[in-house]
Parts: C-alpha cells; structure tokens; sequence
C-alpha cells in the first residue's frame, strides 16, 4: 500500500476575480481551484487545508496550505504540477513535505497581513486592483502613533465583524509597522490571528487619525470600548494582501519590546 504523505504548499494569487479562500459552490474560490486542480492530477477528490480564510477580493503572497496524498511525486515538483492545472491569478510557489499530523491552520504562530493605500489626488493604473485609493493627504507620525496603541494583547471585539456575544475576541498583535513610500502607504500588521475584517476595521479606523477626523487617543477609546460600531468602516478589500504564516515552532507571538505600552 502506498505511503501516506502531507504536501505543505505556499499560494499567492490577485483575489480580484475570486469569492475568497473558502470553496463555495458554482463559485471560483482559491481552495475549490487548488482541489480542482488537485483531482484532475490524482483523480480523486482531496482536501486542502488552509492557514486562513481571506474574503473576496483579497489577495495572498504566502498563503500556506497542506493535504494529503499517497502520490510519490517529489515535492520539489508539485508546483509546477498545480500550476499546469491553476488558472493564472493563482500559483503555487512552494512545496515541502511535512510530518502527518502538521495543520496548516492550527500550527501557524502569526501572520502577516499588509493593506496598501494610494496616497494622491488622482487615481492610478498600475496598481488600481491592489490599492485604496485616498486623496486627502495623511499624517504619517499620527498613523504610526495610532497604530502603536493596537500593538499587545488586547480584546479587539470593537474591529471584528459577524461576531457573537460568546466569541472570544482576545487577540495579540505582535507589529504593527506604517511604511511610507510616497505615493504608498502600507499598514503592515503582524498578529497571532485575527477577528473577520479585523484588519480592514483596524486601518479603516488609523485612516480617520491620519486625516484629522480624530486625535490618536480616539484610538484607544475605540478598542476599549468593545463595540463595533465605534470604529471606523472597513476599508475595500482589494488593498488587502497575506504576506506570510509562520511556523516556527515558537510561542504565539508577543509584542517587541519597542513596541510594549
């Protein structure tokens, strides 16, 4: 009988065309794409198992998933492999066998998402697909200040969308970096998970600080105040990209020290 094996890959696709990770039916989704592409190799239904769920519309550079298979393909060959089978706004740019009991979801220690805005007047072109466009011009030393105030542990239920009373809304972000590269800004977050939205909540939230509309210390009432509606709107999805899932093999994640309050 042929050896049971567990293939870790790492994804990144453009979500503008995509329902989100999560298969959905009569919908193109990155997970339904990967077990699609996976039952026309093997010729069997198989289960990909993903680090997280991102929505329609967002986009991944290291998204990380695993599955299962009896197949004695060599990992270093399952990219190309998937990608004979994948359509171009996904591709898989990785692969490593890793031991059977590994889960891509429940072993990731953090990730990294980024959320990228386009800061000028006039639209652009290039990147229309992966930025939020503002016009008005935004203070940079506010966004940084503000963003210093999520770092640590915190309850984050006031940033968390389609939430019941008795989830557990506790979470720790361990970063939270604003990278200005003129006309870019980047809010580059780092945390050990996060709420639905979450992270569009939390930028949508920095963005009233850097335009003016609120004072820094704003920020801290919104968190404390574990309420939903306190916080800003979320942003659109499509300035929002997964950057990395690490695991390795430490404790979650903890704020630097630079970072602590």
């Amino acid at each position: 009988m042929a050896k049971a094996r567990n293939i870790r890959i790492v994804v990144e696709y453009d979500g503008t065309n995509l329902y989100g990770w999560q298969l959905q039916k009569d919908k193109p989704t990155v997970q339904g794409e990967l077990q699609r592409a996976l039952q026309e190799i093997e010729g069997r239904k198989v289960l990909v198992i993903g680090a997280g769920r991102t929505d329609a519309g967002v986009h991944a550079e290291g998204q990380v998933a695993n599955f299962h298979t009896q197949s004695p393909m060599p990992s270093r060959k399952w990219p190309d492999a998937l990608n004979a089978h994948l359509p171009d706004d996904i591709a898989v740019v990785g692969a490593m066998e890793v031991p059977l009991p590994f889960h891509s979801q429940y072993a990731a220690t953090s990730k990294t998402y980024r959320y990228r805005v386009l800061n000028r007047q006039v639209r652009g072109a290039l990147e229309r697909l992966r930025v939020h466009l503002v016009k008005a011009p935004l203070d940079v030393e506010k966004l940084k200040a503000a963003a210093k105030i999520l770092v640590g542990t915190h309850d984050f239920r006031s940033f968390g969308s389609e939430m019941s009373k008795k989830e557990r809304t506790v979470r720790t972000i361990c970063s939270f970096e604003i990278v200005a590269a003129p006309p870019f800004i980047d809010f580059v977050v780092t945390g050990d998970g996060f709420l639905y939205n979450q992270v569009r909540s939390m930028v949508g939230t920095l963005l009233r600080v850097g335009l003016g509309s609120e004072p820094v210390e704003w920020v801290r009432t919104v968190l404390e105040a574990k309420d939903r509606t306190k916080a800003g709107a979320n942003v659109p999805a499509k300035g929002l990209t997964l950057v990395e899932v690490r695991y390795d093999g430490k404790p979650r994640c903890r704020p630097t020290s630079s970072e602590e309050e």
